[in-house]
């Protein structure tokens, strides 16, 4: 799987079931700036999985699924550089707004995997 491409994060690098997203929430390790915070554990893979998440306090559905999609793209550029055999999870805080760049959600993703 290492060859994997990454389009659009394909189905086998998701966190897709609540639980798998539940346990990255409360036993991995968490890292947080302005606008993300990032949660990660160790998985027994020999890739990365990546979970998306996005509350009600962002805004409407519109303001959401563009938190969405800047965090997948901003993971998607980044995914062949990443260590592998991790659950990442993105969570978009309440601060992204309609102003916010890709530009800016990168910034702050690089800052959180610096960490």
């Amino acid at each position: 799987m290492s060859g994997l491409g990454v389009q659009m994060v394909a189905r086998e690098l998701r966190l897709r079931r609540g639980s798998d997203i539940d346990r990255v929430r409360s036993r991995g390790r968490s890292w947080s700036s302005r606008l993300l915070v990032l949660a990660m554990l160790p998985n027994e893979l020999d890739h990365n999985r990546y979970g998306f998440a996005v509350g009600k306090r962002v805004g409407g559905a519109v303001e959401r699924n563009r938190a969405k999609r800047l965090m997948r793209e901003a993971i998607r550029v980044r995914h062949s550089r990443l260590a592998q055999g991790h659950d990442l999870l993105l969570i978009a805080r309440n601060s992204v707004d309609d102003a916010t760049t890709l530009d800016q959600v990168s910034r702050q993703l690089d800052g959180l995997l610096a960490r």
